[in-house]
């Protein structure tokens, strides 16, 4: 799955928008809180939450904590390869659905 396929699947199933964060694609609530991007790399960063399911997604190959590159790792993020394409529905999904903090 790309990024687009990606976007055009969650902004007609839910409510989130495309947008932009720092010069990233991103999806945003719309209260504004990013759920997931794209990632210079063309990985796919994730906003999950729940423990559960960010264990998940770091247990696939290549996955990690996203770190932006500050030299500070977001610890509810996480960065999904291109490699695991397959998984980026499932976990924006799980993104969107979940309840946003903060």
């Amino acid at each position: 799955m790309t990024w687009d396929e990606v976007v055009a699947e969650a902004t007609a199933r839910h409510p989130v928008k495309e947008s932009k964060m720092f010069g990233m694609p991103c999806l945003k609530r719309e209260n504004g809180k990013v759920v997931a991007g794209q990632w210079k790399d063309g990985g796919l960063t994730v906003k999950l939450t729940d423990k559960t399911q960010r264990e998940a997604a770091l247990a696939l190959p290549g996955a990690e904590l996203f770190d932006p590159g500050m030299g500070r790792v977001m610890r509810e993020w996480v960065l999904v390869p291109a490699s695991q394409a397959a998984a980026w529905k499932r976990l924006v999904g799980q993104a969107i659905e979940s309840k946003p903090i903060g």
